[in-house]
């Protein structure tokens, strides 16, 4: 039976890195409309690998988060350590969201509290998705199914 939960978590994971990949492609003007940091807009301005090296990191952290989620959602072929990597997985973005109030007050760069705000709102999303699909699905994710 497929966890519906964590079929739409790696679906939000996979939307995600999809997205930075279009920053890689999509230049400045992406790195811009997506809030990433102005530093970054501006080294790729200036043909920089940095920005894409860093985005093309992240973009494939959230692949293979979105891959775990499938896996657990058992769209795809079951991961080695499949729920204790949903559970890390799904830490990692609960733990970003509620660093909101940290990151306003100590974040070095110029990103705006509005965009932190947002950013968190949806990583609280991706969190509590997987959550609930964990939740729901943990006797299938146990390592002998």
């Amino acid at each position: 039976m497929t966890n519906v939960w964590l079929a739409a978590g790696g679906a939000l994971s996979a939307t995600a890195s999809l997205l930075h990949v279009g920053c890689i492609f999509g230049g400045p003007a992406w790195y811009r409309a997506l809030g990433a940091q102005e530093r970054m807009a501006r080294m790729a301005v200036q043909g920089k690998l940095e920005p894409a090296i860093i985005t093309f990191g992240i973009a494939l952290m959230l692949a293979v988060w979105a891959v775990y989620a499938f896996s657990g959602a058992g769209l795809i072929a079951r991961l080695p350590l499949l729920r204790t990597g949903l559970i890390v997985i799904c830490a990692i973005y609960l733990a970003r969201a509620a660093a909101l109030p940290l990151m306003i007050r100590y974040w070095p760069g110029n990103l705006s509290p509005t965009f932190l705000t947002v950013s968190s709102a949806i990583v609280l999303v991706f969190g509590v998705v997987h959550l609930i699909g964990i939740v729901t699905g943990w006797g299938q994710l146990s390592a002998g199914r």
